[in-house]
């Protein structure tokens, strides 16, 4: 690779091509989304958990701003404050993000408390914070630029609740209706001052880089949210025998591995049935265990781990 940088029109096609091949409007489980495959389930697991994305965008947002010694810096970026937290209760993105839940079907406190948000979603969401709140100004806007992509993904949804969710009330697309304009707004702003600052190439390749692992962020929350709606049952693959080291505890045998399992997730693969859903065997051993705390968590984690091994497999 020259050390040449690359022409300001050069380096903006690279930061595109990264939306172009990477954005999570490819993603499966937008795909379904966008021509109205969803399960009104899998729609609220989706709007629920996205919630804890919206609250991460401020805080992210904010650790920018204290990056910045240029009030006229400054003056622009507020303005993401103002449109996600509002300028005063009950305005502002994440007021609207509140009504779309209500919307769906889910209870307003309940979305707010934070509470039901899956593990997954939480490391991606939390992941992005990490990454901005750790990197220098012009890594920390080059993070944002996937709002080069936000505008469009964002006329394809509100069409796509248009037509396929009816049952979706008008007023909760209110959220995809402001972004339409925000985000091509805030992306000017943005792409104008990375390519302005990115000075020479190792600069260009870490903006770059920091698109690319944004969009790995937000596609590894919808597998979080996918994952959560799949039907966990034991491979055909796999013979479980006590472990005769652990009681109560099994041994997951498969041709290339075995694998322990103890006590409490052997519960857990006792429910994978092939009938529930991730999410509600959660919710099974949640009730079971109502004084363990982050038994969900745990739950999701479990399953991820024993489907990744190859113990389970999922529809």
């Amino acid at each position: 690779m020259s050390d040449a940088p690359l022409s300001p029109a050069a380096f903006e096609a690279r930061l595109r091509a990264v939306g172009t091949e990477r954005y999570h409007d490819k993603h499966p489980f937008n795909l379904r989304m966008h021509e109205g495959e969803l399960s009104r389930a899998e729609l609220q697991t989706w709007v629920r958990n996205r919630y804890y994305y919206q609250t991460r965008i401020p805080v992210k947002d904010s650790a920018i701003l204290t990056k910045s010694g240029d009030p006229a810096f400054r003056r622009e970026w507020v303005q993401r404050l103002h449109d996600h937290d509002g300028r005063a209760p009950g305005e502002g993105g994440l007021e609207l993000w509140l009504r779309l839940a209500e919307t769906v079907g889910l209870a307003r406190d309940d979305v707010a408390s934070l509470a039901g948000v899956l593990p997954g979603v939480r490391r991606a969401c939390d992941a992005y914070v990490e990454l901005v709140e750790g990197a220098d100004l012009l890594v920390a806007v080059a993070a944002s630029l996937t709002e080069l992509f936000a505008g469009d993904i964002m006329k394809t949804r509100l069409a796509a609740f248009e037509k396929h969710y009816p049952w979706v009330d008008a007023e909760g697309l209110a959220y995809f209706r402001s972004r339409t304009t925000q985000a091509p707004r805030d992306a000017r702003f943005g792409l104008a001052f990375v390519v302005e600052n990115a000075k020479t190439r190792a600069d260009q390749e870490r903006c770059v880089a920091a698109v690319e692992k944004k969009c790995e962020i937000l596609w590894s929350l919808l597998d979080a949210v996918e994952a959560a709606h799949r039907r966990p049952r034991l491979s055909p693959h796999v013979v479980l025998r006590d472990d005769d080291e652990r009681p109560g505890g099994k041994v997951a045998v498969l041709s290339e591995r075995a694998v322990r399992v103890n006590e409490a997730g052997c519960e857990i693969l006792a429910a994978c049935d092939g009938a529930r859903t991730a999410e509600e065997i959660a919710s099974l051993l949640r009730a079971r265990h109502p004084d363990t705390p982050h038994v969900a968590d745990d739950v999701h984690d479990f399953l991820g781990e024993m489907e990744r091994l190859g113990v389970l497999v999922a529809a």
